[in-house]
């Protein structure tokens, strides 16, 4: 299990148009790591568009928000595009990340042997030190997104 403090995982996936996105592409921003179980699920797509929605205050916090769900990248093209997701949605069809992360939700949804992401949230400096860490069981809740900003302020006030 992570920790707060520890270096986060390194890791390799491909984005909505096929490209490989390495947690380093993002070395001069803190990160916002947000792992979801599932593209057009309704506590999903509320998420994303709450984070969508937040990103510009972020963007002026040298922060940038990164989605990670088990989804191909064709489904999560799909996702992006309906409902005008603006930051990059990663594809972890492998669930090589959700397993280094330790946020595998086995049996999602009462289906055997399908594994989805827990619903979390990483937020990682740019020294790619874990600052926060927030994972549910409940895929139906949401996390506390006053918390998350709160969070990345503080990491700009420490970091001067």
């Amino acid at each position: 299990m992570l920790k707060i403090g520890q270096v986060a995982p390194d890791f390799t996936l491909i984005n909505t148009e096929m490209e490989l996105k390495n947690l380093s592409d993002w070395s001069d921003s803190n990160l916002v790591i947000a792992f979801y179980p599932g593209a057009f699920t309704g506590t999903c797509k509320k998420e994303m568009c709450t984070l969508r929605d937040d990103l510009a205050k972020l963007e002026g916090l040298n922060t940038q928000i990164i989605g990670i769900s088990v989804n191909d990248p064709f489904s999560q093209k799909a996702f992006r595009d309906e409902n005008m997701i603006n930051f990059p949605l990663l594809c972890d069809y492998n669930r090589e990340v959700i397993r280094g992360f330790d946020v595998m939700h086995q049996n999602f949804a009462g289906l055997k042997d399908y594994t989805a992401a827990k619903r979390s949230i990483f937020i990682i400096d740019t020294n790619k030190i874990i600052q926060y860490i927030w994972i549910t069981n409940d895929p139906s809740k949401e996390p506390n997104y006053y918390e998350i900003n709160k969070k990345i302020e503080s990491l700009l006030t420490q970091n001067g």
